[in-house]
C-alpha cells in the first residue's frame, strides 16, 4: 500500500476501535520542523505497515520544544502487531535524522463522544488544544478499567456545558472525548479555527475557554478529578494508506 500525505486527522472517522497517544520532546523550534520532516520522509519512503492503521498524524507544539504523535487503529491488537513487526526501523531512521529524541510514554485510549464540526463547516483546524484529565483511581482498580462512570460523566457535563454556554466561543470547530484504557484518563482532541482563536476564548470572561457559568464550575470541579493539563499544537502532518 502506498501512503498519502495531508495535514490533519479526522478524529471522528468511522472504523477506529484504538487511539495511541504520545510526546516527543526534541528541544528547539527548528528540531521540531527536523523531527516532522523525518517522519514524514521515512513513512513515505516505505509502505504503509497495516491496513488497520488508519492514519499516523504529528502536530508540532506552540512550546517550541514538543511533537504530538496522534495515531488512529482498528483495534488496539493492530497496534501490537505493528510494534513488534515495523515499529523499531521507523523509529531507528527517524533518530539517525534526529538523533536524541525523547519519547514521553504512550497512551492508549477510545474515542468515546464528539461535539462535531457543524455541518457545512469547512474551516482547516490550525490549532490542536490536547486537554488531558486524570481521575482517581486506585492502582488495582485502574487494572480492571474501573473509573469509567466518573470520565463518562466528566464528558457529559463538558458537552452540556458547551451546549448551554450563553456565548460559544466561535473559534471551536470540533471536540473529541477519548477515554484511557488505564481506567484513570480522559482526553480531549479540540479543533480550533487559530491559536488566536483559542487566545480570544481564554481571555473572554469565565475560566477557561467556557462562559462564567454553574454548568462550567461544574466542570473544573468534577468530583474525583485529580489533576488537568492543557497543551497546545499546530497539525504538520497527516499520513494514511494511499
Amino acid at each position: 500500500m502506498s501512503v498519502q500525505l495531508t495535514t490533519a486527522p479526522d478524529p471522528a472517522r468511522s472504523g477506529v476501535g484504538a487511539v495511541t497517544v504520545s510526546t516527543w520532546r526534541v528541544g528547539t523550534p527548528a528540531r521540531q520542523r527536523a523531527a516532522a520532516e523525518a517522519v514524514s520522509r521515512v513513512w513515505r519512503g516505505r509502505a504503509w505497515p497495516d491496513a488497520g492503521l488508519l492514519s499516523y498524524s504529528v502536530a508540532i507544539g506552540e512550546d517550541g520544544d514538543t511533537l504530538l504523535n496522534y495515531a488512529q487503529w482498528s483495534g488496539a491488537e493492530v497496534y501490537e502487531r505493528f510494534a513488534a513487526a515495523s515499529r523499531d526501523e521507523r523509529v531507528a531512521e527517524i533518530d539517525a535524522a534526529v538523533p536524541g529524541i525523547e519519547r514521553v510514554g504512550l497512551g492508549r485510549y477510545e474515542r468515546h463522544r464528539s461535539l462535531p464540526r457543524t455541518p457545512g463547516d469547512e474551516r482547516v483546524a490550525g490549532c490542536v488544544a490536547i486537554i488531558e484529565v486524570e481521575f482517581e483511581a486506585d492502582a488495582e482498580g485502574a487494572s480492571r478499567g474501573e473509573g469509567r462512570e466518573g470520565r463518562e460523566g466528566w464528558v457529559e457535563a463538558v458537552l452540556d456545558a458547551l451546549a448551554t454556554d450563553p456565548a460559544p466561543a466561535p473559534g471551536l470547530i470540533s471536540a473529541h472525548f477519548h477515554l484511557g484504557t488505564d481506567g484513570t484518563r480522559a482526553l480531549n482532541y479540540a479543533e480550533w479555527e487559530s491559536a488566536a482563536a483559542y487566545d480570544d476564548a481564554l481571555s473572554a470572561p469565565g475560566d477557561g475557554v467556557g462562559s462564567p457559568t454553574e454548568k462550567w464550575r461544574r466542570v473544573l470541579t468534577y468530583p474525583g478529578m485529580r489533576h488537568n493539563a492543557v497543551s497546545r499544537y499546530t497539525p504538520a502532518i497527516s499520513l494514511s494508506a494511499g
